[in-house]
C-alpha cells in the first residue's frame, strides 16, 4: 500500500486504541449503514483472521458497531456503542468465524429490519483505512476516499453511457469507475468514484435512466 501523506501514516483522528482495528472497522460499519441507507434494527457481524482473534481487547466489537450507528472515527461515542445499541434496541451478534480470508483483518456485515437486509464485505488495510469488496454478493472496491455512486440496473445496452453523461453534464467529474454482475442481462452494479458531491437532485435523475434498479450515494 503507498501513503499519500504524513497523515496517512498517522491515521485519522480517531478513537483508539488502534488504527486498523478500530478505525478501520469503524469506517467499516459506517459505509454498512450508509449502503443500507436507513437505521438499521439488526446486524450480524462475522469477523474473519485478526478481527476474530482479537476483536474485543482492541475495540473492533465496538468501532464496527460505532459506525453502524452513524459515529465518525473521532467519535467518543464509540467507546459505549455497545450500550448504546442495547439502549436503541439495535441487536448486534458477532460470529467467530474460523475459515480463512483474503485479508487478515476482514469484517462480513449483514444488517436489516424488517423489510429489507444488505450484505457489505470490508477490509481494514491500515492507517485507519479500509476498503469495501463486496456488496450484496458483487465484487467490487472502494477505498472511502472520494464520494461513491453505487448504480443498481439492469445489464442493458446504453445504461453505462447514459449514467456517465448525465454526470458529466452535472460537471462531476468520475475518479474511478467498476460495473460488477453476477450473470449477463441479470442485474449489475456500478461503483462509481466521483471528486465532487452529488446533490439529491442528480441522484432523483439517475433513477429516471431506464433499467436503474436503484442509486446509494455514499459521502
Amino acid at each position: 500500500m503507498k501513503f499519500k501523506s504524513v497523515f496517512d501514516i498517522i491515521g485519522p483522528v480517531m478513537i483508539g486504541p488502534s488504527s486498523s482495528h478500530t478505525a478501520g472497522a469503524a469506517r467499516i460499519g459506517r459505509v454498512a449503514r450508509d449502503v443500507f441507507g436507513r437505521e438499521p434494527k439488526w446486524a450480524r457481524i462475522h469477523l474473519y483472521g485478526s478481527f476474530a482473534k482479537t476483536y474485543k481487547g482492541h475495540g473492533t466489537d465496538r468501532a464496527l458497531v460505532g459506525g453502524l450507528l452513524g459515529f465518525d472515527t473521532d467519535s467518543a461515542a464509540i467507546v459505549d456503542s455497545l450500550h448504546i445499541a442495547v439502549e436503541q434496541g439495535f441487536a448486534v451478534e458477532f460470529i467467530v468465524e474460523h475459515e480463512d480470508s483474503d485479508h487478515p483483518n476482514t469484517a462480513r456485515i449483514v444488517i436489516g429490519d424488517e423489510t429489507s437486509q444488505v450484505e457489505v464485505v470490508g477490509v481494514s488495510i491500515g492507517g485507519g483505512k479500509a476498503e469495501i469488496t463486496e456488496i450484496n454478493g458483487f465484487k467490487l472496491k472502494i477505498s472511502g476516499e472520494h464520494t461513491v455512486l453505487l448504480v443498481l440496473h439492469y445489464d442493458r445496452f446504453g445504461v453505462i453511457a447514459g449514467v456517465a453523461h448525465l454526470l458529466a453534464k452535472s460537471s462531476i467529474n468520475i475518479a474511478n469507475m467498476d460495473v460488477s454482475r453476477k450473470e449477463k442481462g441479470k442485474e449489475s452494479l456500478m461503483t462509481i468514484e466521483v471528486d465532487q458531491s452529488v446533490p439529491e437532485a442528480i441522484v432523483e435523475q439517475l433513477l429516471m435512466i431506464t433499467h436503474v434498479i436503484q442509486v446509494t450515494r455514499i459521502l
